[in-house]
């Protein structure tokens, strides 16, 4: 029998991330229902605040009810994971995954309070605040994937985390132009000052060079944790560290992309080819065994240390 909740939470995912579904099919079949489960009520609170559907088609007044909308998904998830009941299949997909692995309240809680950033306009300063934003809209999603994978170690956790604020780094520089006529601007103002902006303005040809710098500084930053997921996938079943490191490889060359495409990269979506994502696919073997000898000991020093 056709399981609607599942079922629903593919069709999610399919049409949301292209380059999660590619990897999450390596998965086996109960880790894949749950991860694609959990990333189905993600992708559900996020179109919630910004006025989209499977993170497209921004509503142009998308500001207006944003905080009652994020009390609304506050309220619904509290419900979903206190005791499990929802008429939104969203929720109950939310509810099983939690209840199944045993992911503790506090996780979805912090992704909330990620969007409420977005909600509230924080603004970004320093590399470190950028970071903190990163861990609470992906950092601690990747927590969550981590223990559907059967990780409890905090110090596996941290590495998953990590992968995460890699995710969010790059998806921030590839998405500089669209972001800020949103109104959003998630460079650290101390990058752009580098660069000599005061104010991102997307039409401006002339800072489009300027930005790719600034959007080059955050790539940087972002190699190191990509390194470190590296090392946490040691401990991850084969199946699951194969779907981690095809993931991993995937967006790093969507980073790369923009690397070597200069400013004009920008002109249409950096995006990896359906050809390229199954090179990539094979490519995550050679990481799973590289994984195995990588040191899991090695410290994770001057990088992000998650809330907990």
């Amino acid at each position: 029998m056709t399981d609607s909740v599942v079922a629903l939470s593919e069709q999610s995912i399919k049409q949301g991330s292209k380059s999660f579904a590619a990897a999450a099919r390596l998965f086996d079949r109960e880790t894949r229902d749950d991860c694609v489960m959990l990333y189905a009520w993600c992708r559900h609170c996020d179109d919630v605040i910004d006025g989209q559907t499977l993170g497209h088609d921004q509503q142009a007044d998308f500001r207006d009810g944003q905080l009652e909308r994020l009390d609304g998904l506050r309220r619904q998830t509290e419900e979903a994971l206190q005791n499990g009941r929802s008429a939104d299949p969203i929720f109950v997909a939310l509810s099983r995954v939690a209840r199944r692995r045993a992911i503790p309240a506090l996780h979805p809680q912090q992704l909330l309070r990620g969007f409420q950033m977005d909600v509230e306009a924080r603004t970004y300063e320093t590399v470190e605040d950028t970071l903190d934003y990163g861990y609470h809209v992906a950092g601690v999603v990747g927590v969550m994937m981590a223990m559907i994978m059967g990780a409890r170690e905090p110090e596996v956790l941290d590495r998953a985390s990590d992968l995460g604020n890699a995710f969010q780094l790059t998806t921030i520089a590839r998405d500089v132009l669209d972001d800020a006529r949103s109104g959003r601007v998630y460079l650290p103002a101390e990058l752009l000052r580098e660069q000599g902006i005061d104010a991102v303005d997307a039409d401006d040809a002339a800072q489009w060079p300027l930005l790719h710098a600034a959007a080059l500084r955050l790539l940087d930053i972002a190699e190191p944790y990509y390194t470190s997921a590296l090392a946490g996938m040691s401990v991850l079943p084969p199946r699951s560290a194969w779907a981690i490191g095809a993931a991993r490889r995937v967006y790093r060359a969507i980073g790369e992309k923009l690397r070597r495409g200069g400013p004009l990269a920008w002109e249409e979506r950096v995006s990896t080819s359906k050809a390229e994502k199954f090179a990539m696919l094979l490519a995550g073997l050679g990481d799973v065994a590289a994984s195995r000898v990588a040191p899991r000991s090695a410290p994770r020093i001057g990088l992000y240390q998650r809330p907990v």
